[in-house]
């Protein structure tokens, strides 16, 4: 996302078997000099679907398709982010 989308940052994330989790933030202020639409949340989650599954496809796995939908939040503190952060950092461990 970084090289298409110069306001995303991608700040945490973990691929796990069926899922993945990411904490991302939309920054206009880092274009603020460029004349660059930028893409809604929904948008840039369909950009990320698109892409990885043609790269999943490429490399044999044909049956792969993402789920239609994505769950949502807006992390409004910091508490709540180290908190979010903990749980992706963890997640892979606890995976059943």
């Amino acid at each position: 996302m970084k090289g298409q989308y110069p306001y995303v940052l991608v700040h945490h994330y973990v691929v796990m078997p069926n899922h993945v989790h990411l904490i991302i933030e939309i920054d206009r202020l880092r274009i603020e000099h460029l004349s660059i639409k930028i893409k809604s949340l929904s948008s840039l989650i369909g950009a990320f679907k698109t892409t990885s599954s043609k790269i999943i496809h490429s490399i044999g796995f044909k049956d792969f398709a993402w789920k239609r939908s994505f769950h949502d939040h807006i992390i409004r503190h910091q508490k709540s982010y180290e908190d979010i952060s903990n749980y992706i950092d963890a997640n892979p461990d606890i995976w059943h």
